[in-house]
């Protein structure tokens, strides 16, 4: 039987902070934010994760940009990772101000590489529509936030009342579906990831930061398509990667996604799901490193 860490059942605090040694810590005016400073230089990218997964998911990625020279920031969304979970709507606009003020804190007045995948991609382009960064070039990996046929259970979770149940009831299935519903990759990878994922769900406050960023996020498609026409307007490059066995963000959006930011290349990964950089990490760093280079 596999062990896992028993979900929601730490707080997170200064105190279980000093004994972290993995990252860095920032105090930001909208909360306490962890995150990874790797490489140096001033050739810098920017990573931002998506829904529930936090910093981990760009491991490879992160790896293989800092092999080629190139300065990595990334960092965990609040309600996810360690970062704090603040108690608010977790609204595309508040994402995008946290990422705003990382940015600020980190790196700022200089130009970088921006990328996001699945909600990262929302959190991305508000913040690019909000505060016009000095993004040079824009990476989406399955981005969200296109109109789609919402599964049925995301739409009764929706519902005030009945999706905090849904949630509660979820328990500790709720990091092994992670892994499983979206992993390719072979066992030994699944396990690597679901064990990871465990960590970071046994503090509490994911589950309500997350059905708050379901409601207020993922389902807010009007404030998505301001954000994603607003890249549509500029002028830096942008890359656009999908798998076409993607069940949680299906590759059909990729079309209107398309339509709305036509200067954006398309790379169609055949027979991938929602997650490739992790299942497909030195695949998705090549045409990264490839699209950043040329």
């Amino acid at each position: 039987m596999k062990t896992y860490y028993k979900p929601e059942s730490l707080t997170l605090n200064d105190e279980l902070r000093k004994t972290v040694s993995d990252g860095k810590f920032i105090a930001l005016p909208s909360g306490v934010t962890h995150y990874k400073e790797e490489g140096s230089g001033e050739n810098y990218v920017v990573l931002v994760h998506g829904y529930a997964t936090p910093l981990f998911i760009y491991d490879k990625v992160a790896d293989a940009l800092v092999k080629e020279g190139y300065h990595v920031f990334r960092y965990d969304l609040y309600g996810r990772g360690l970062s704090d979970r603040v108690r608010t709507e977790y609204t595309a606009r508040f994402l995008a101000e946290q990422l705003r003020e990382f940015v600020s804190a980190t790196i700022p007045d200089k130009e970088f590489i921006l990328v996001g995948t699945s909600m990262g991609g929302i959190v991305t382009t508000t913040y690019i529509s909000l505060f016009d960064p000095p993004v040079k070039k824009l990476i989406l990996l399955a981005p969200a936030g296109m109109r789609y046929r919402v599964p049925f259970a995301m739409r009764l979770a929706e519902k005030k009342g009945l999706g905090e149940i849904l949630f509660a009831l979820a328990k500790g299935r709720q990091e092994r579906a992670c892994a499983a519903e979206m992993l390719k990759s072979d066992a030994v990878v699944q396990e690597e990831y679901r064990k990871k994922f465990s960590y970071y769900a046994q503090f509490k406050g994911l589950r309500s930061s997350t059905l708050s960023s379901l409601r207020h996020t993922l389902l807010d498609f009007g404030s998505s398509l301001q954000g994603y026409e607003s890249v549509g307007k500029k002028g830096f490059p942008v890359l656009l990667i999908w798998g076409t066995e993607d069940k949680t963000m299906p590759y059909y959006q990729s079309v209107e996604m398309v339509k709305i930011i036509p200067r954006a290349k398309l790379i169609t990964y055949k027979g991938s799901g929602h997650i490739f950089l992790y299942d497909e990490g030195e695949r998705t760093s090549a045409d990264i490193l490839d699209f950043i280079k040329n």
